[in-house]
This record gives C-alpha cells, sequence and structure tokens, in this order.
C-alpha cells in the first residue's frame, strides 16, 4: 500500500504504510474489540466514506478553525509554541499537511495494521517521546493526555456543520457525523496507548 495516493503532493512527516512508521504494540484482534467498544459496524462504512467525500474540500478549513480555537487558549496554545510561549509559526505549517490529511484518512484508511501502526506514531508524536521530532521543532516536548482528550469533543462536535454543507438529506447527515463520532474516537483512543503502560491502558 502506499503512503499516500500517486496524486497527492508528498507531506512531510506522512509516513503511513512506510517502515518508518513506529509499529504498534496492539495486535488487530485488540483492534476489532476497540471497533466493537465504540460501536463501529459495517452499516457505519458507507456513511464513513461518503463523510469523506463531504469533507475532503473541507478538511483544511476545519484543521484552521480548531487550531483558532487551540490558540484562544494560552494553556493549550503552548503545545505549539516555542519553549518560552512566543508563536512558532514554522511548526504550525509544517504539521497542518498531517492534521489536515488525518481529516481524510479518518473517513477513508482501512482498518488495518498499517492504520494502528500510523495511529500509534502519531500518539508517540504527542508524548515525550516524539514529540517535535518529526519536524524538528524547538517546542514544548509533551501534549498531556487530557488536553487530547478533552479537545475530540470540538473535533467531533463541529464536524456536524461541515458535513451538513453539500445538501444531505438529514438523515444522512446524522449517519455520517456518527460515523466520523465512531471513528474519531477510534483514532483517538489509539492514540493514548503511548502515554501509560500497556497493561494499564
Amino acid at each position: 500500500m502506499n503512503a499516500q495516493p500517486s496524486s497527492a503532493p508528498a507531506i512531510l512527516g506522512y509516513t503511513y504504510a512506510t517502515p518508518d512508521a513506529a509499529r504498534s504494540p496492539l495486535t488487530l484482534d485488540d483492534l476489532d474489540r476497540l471497533k466493537q467498544a465504540v460501536g463501529l459496524t459495517p452499516e457505519d462504512e458507507p456513511y464513513r466514506r461518503m463523510a469523506g467525500e463531504v469533507l475532503a474540500d473541507q478538511a483544511e478549513d476545519m484543521v484552521t478553525a480548531w487550531r483558532a480555537q487551540l490558540a484562544e487558549h494560552p494553556h493549550l496554545a503552548i503545545y505549539s509554541a516555542t519553549p518560552d510561549g512566543h508563536p512558532n509559526p514554522d511548526y504550525s505549517a509544517a504539521s497542518k499537511p498531517r492534521f489536515v490529511r488525518w481529516v481524510i484518512d479518518a473517513c477513508t484508511r482501512p482498518f488495518d495494521q498499517a492504520w494502528l501502526d500510523y495511529q500509534h506514531e502519531i500518539g508517540l508524536r504527542h508524548t515525550r517521546d516524539k514529540k517535535n521530532v518529526t519536524d524538528h521543532a524547538k517546542s514544548t516536548d509533551h501534549i498531556p493526555m487530557r488536553y487530547l482528550l478533552a479537545f475530540t469533543a470540538v473535533v467531533l462536535v463541529t464536524a456536524r456543520d461541515y458535513l451538513a454543507r453539500h445538501g444531505h438529506s438529514a438523515d444522512d447527515i446524522d449517519k455520517m457525523h456518527a460515523a466520523w463520532t465512531k471513528a474519531v474516537m477510534l483514532h483517538v483512543t489509539v492514540w493514548t496507548q503511548p502515554y501509560v503502560a500497556l497493561e494499564n491502558w
């Protein structure tokens, strides 16, 4: 599997389905149990794909809006700033294409070993193990798990407005939003594993 479609521009640090992504300690059986826990079923799949079609041309706007909301709160903005709290535009610019790509991946990538491995890589990049390494950034070295979890609410809730912008029926919007919610929760749950010992996770 290619790291990204051949027509897509190269994204620095986007190591999906490459040997550069960390190997997840989770198994496909673990993943299957997590899918059951979030309620993700085969019936969600066409609506997850539909959401990807709707969000494809809005992903950058979504990330821009999320980052603007983070920037409103100094205790959240510091995680993309320099260690002394100054803005770090180079770091933000380097990491944004991967964040935008994640919106699309969340709706389109199959939940397989490559998916597990790259989500583990993303999780590591939020922690002291790998934060700042990919972009050689001078920034704070760790994002607390509590903020990773708490900000997920914003990512979930705000997506609904974007999903409603292509004229789909209310029922389709509900089902797309449900599929998005389950998929995002699956991602974030896997991202939390590097924060804690595996036996406690």
